[in-house]
């Protein structure tokens, strides 16, 4: 029988999305990830509406020319008129595309030197007639410091994949997959103070996702960045049988650039959502005021300290105490809270330090959140989670709901989780935790929250802590402090002959040291000056 050759030493082959990558990044020249991004993500998103827009009118077309069919139209110049009906596209939720937008447009001339100003004039043409994304599609394609070369073959490069289910390459979220590979690959590459900041690791938004379980009701992120929580949380939706339009999607984001990715990651994906007329700091011009929501989801960024402004004095959202100037933990906590409904909940991530500081009365919030009987529980995450930051992090959940019938036991107690001892490394940087990791964290707080299959504590990974408890800690919410060590198997020695052993072992081992000592002084004595 054939087997593989000895020597062989083939690698995995590389996905679609790593292929694209690689020969992206390859033509990137000199351009910087920050502006770069813009420029790959902006070809993703036309090419992917051109696809789809061409799906559609083969589709019309087939219907409208088929005598067999219900549709069909015997008078030719009757049928080209409503082949280009825009209705018939936008009634099926697929963007109208202008001739001279479509991508076999720009595809043809991807080898002129006008190939950058025809991109901006697409985008142009494809906002002035898709009024849901207008002012959000990137611009300046045609400019001075962008070589027309390699964005020509940027151009071949995203032309040969299909976004559509009909294509070879094509599935329903194809370019889901590639698009949110590249926001990955991108953050990875950015450096300074915005590395990552517009978009959070697929695992950790996995996690808090399992764990929230928004089956429907409003969801909510008021630092959504590019827009992967609400991805996320759509896809739990239809994953376990419903619509997407079983959630509605609220959102924020500061970053103007950054909240244009957002609306494009989401509308690519056929998934609504109100993220404002525009950018906004959520803190001075909160643009969802009156939202109480079923499910906050986030990511803020941590310990900002630049957040401050005079008017959010007395603020009504700084219900159990008014937040440090120098550090936004605190803000967002409350922010997010604030906008719960009576019996929403939320999880969110925040840097290690908010379990235990002090500085500026966090400690005092911190206990009053605890007292209050609102924060739910406590997960310690692994490092290298994140790109480019090493800042260990917690995910925090807080719920309006704990005295309801779901938390009728849990009154009183918040659950504390280590799971720092989880993932693999993917990389020498970045770590990953995978669908088993993630299934262990989410059905511990399932089991805990909702009584399913009977809790029980796991030392050294998981402890339900009574506030008694919390407050012999001071109110320091660290899960290490409460799990405590995990157990050793047992080996099955007498522990009054394990202490005899070792007590022999040690009494050896004194014996040879002053055996070593004794034959260094005789070697020292022996030296000749």
């Amino acid at each position: 029988m054939a087997g593989r050759p000895r020597n062989s030493t083939s690698k995995p082959a590389k996905t679609l999305e790593q292929r694209l990558w690689d020969t992206a990044d390859a033509l990137r020249g000199n351009q910087e990830p920050s502006e770069y991004k813009h420029v790959v993500l902006g070809l993703v998103f036309l090419k992917y509406i051109s696809d789809r827009f061409e799906e559609r009118r083969q589709a019309i077309e087939t219907s409208l020319s088929d005598p067999d069919s219900s549709d069909f139209i015997p008078n030719a110049d009757r049928r080209s008129r409503l082949i280009e009906d825009r209705d018939e596209y936008t009634s099926h939720n697929v963007f109208w595309v202008p001739a001279e937008a479509r991508w076999q447009h720009i595809q043809d001339r991807a080898k002129l030197p006008s190939i950058g100003q025809d991109i901006d004039a697409a985008m142009d043409l494809i906002e002035k007639e898709n009024p849901s994304i207008r002012g959000v599609l990137p611009r300046n394609y045609g400019r001075e410091g962008l070589d027309k070369g390699r964005l020509g073959q940027l151009v071949d490069l995203i032309g040969s994949i299909g976004f559509t289910g009909s294509d070879d390459h094509g599935s329903d979220d194809v370019l889901g997959r590639v698009y949110e590979y590249f926001l990955g690959q991108f953050a990875g590459k950015e450096t300074g103070k915005d590395a990552g900041a517009f978009y959070t690791p697929r695992s950790v938004v996995r996690t808090l996702v399992q764990m929230l379980e928004p089956f429907s009701g409003r969801v909510y992120d008021p630092c959504c960045g590019s827009g992967g929580m609400f991805v996320q949380s759509a896809e739990f939706v239809k994953a376990h049988g419903g619509k997407r339009t079983d959630i509605s999607i609220y959102g924020q984001e500061f970053t103007d650039t950054t909240w244009k990715l957002a609306k494009m990651n989401l509308a690519l994906r056929g998934i609504e959502a109100d993220l404002g007329d525009q950018s906004a700091d959520s803190f001075t011009r909160d643009l969802h005021p009156d939202l109480r929501a079923d499910f906050v989801i986030a990511n803020p960024p941590f310990n900002v300290s630049n957040w401050w402004d005079a008017k959010l004095t007395d603020d009504p959202r700084w219900k159990y105490g008014t937040p440090p100037q120098g550090n936004a933990n605190f803000a967002w906590v409350q922010h997010f809270i604030y906008h719960l409904s009576p019996k929403g909940t939320a999880g969110f991530v925040l840097a290690n330090g908010s379990l235990s500081s002090k500085t500026g009365g966090e400690g005092e919030i911190r206990r009053r959140l605890v007292e209050a009987d609102l924060v739910d529980c406590i997960v310690a995450m692994p490092d290298k989670l994140f790109f480019n930051t090493g800042i260990p992090v917690s995910l925090w959940f807080v719920s309006k709901d704990r005295h309801g019938n779901g938390h009728r036991k849990r009154r009183g107690e918040v659950l504390f989780i280590d799971a720092r001892k989880l993932g693999t490394m993917e990389s020498r940087r970045l770590r990953v935790l995978d669908d088993a990791d993630i299934a262990r964290i989410a059905s511990t707080y399932h089991a805990w929250r909702n009584h399913e299959g009977g809790y029980e504590d796991v030392a050294g990974f998981a402890k339900a802590a009574s506030l008694d408890e919390i407050k012999h800690h001071d109110f320091v919410l660290t899960p290490g402090r409460y799990v405590g060590a995990e157990e050793v198997e047992a080996d099955g020695e007498p522990i009054d002959e394990k202490i005899e052993r070792l007590k022999k072992e040690l009494f050896a081992e004194f014996d040879r040291g002053r055996a070593l000592e004794q034959e260094v002084r005789t070697r020292l004595e022996d030296v000749q000056l």
